[in-house]
């Protein structure tokens, strides 16, 4: 079945940088676009940004464009989302994201907190 598992949150003073990472399995990886997502405590999911199938393309929201990258490796099955200058609105629960037929799949998100 389809999973992605994200890791690599924790604990970032504001300025920061850390490196996420999704593992995927269960699906043709390299022909789907992949997508990171974020929930702040109380708030609504919000799209971060997301890379082509191939990892040629990439957008971004306003909110983090020029400070965030993706990038993916389609020979592990792997997506990053690499976030630099962190600020401390950037605190929230990430998630990497496919479409899978006509559902949207998801891991179950990893915690990335920054420090003022």
């Amino acid at each position: 079945q389809v999973q992605l598992v994200e890791s690599g949150g924790g604990l970032v003073q504001s300025g920061g940088s850390l490196r996420l990472s999704c593992a995927a399995s269960g699906f043709a990886f390299s022909s789907k676009a992949m997508t990171w997502v974020r929930q702040a405590p109380g708030k609504e999911l919000e799209w971060v940004g997301d890379i082509s199938s191939r990892g040629f393309d990439t957008r971004f929201s306003d909110s983090v464009k020029g400070r965030f990258a993706i990038s993916r490796d389609n020979a592990k099955n792997m997506v990053f989302l690499q976030m630099n200058s962190l600020k401390p609105e950037d605190t929230a629960v990430y998630y990497c994201a496919t479409s899978i037929g006509d559902q949207w799949k998801s891991g179950q998100g990893t915690q990335v907190t920054v420090s003022s």
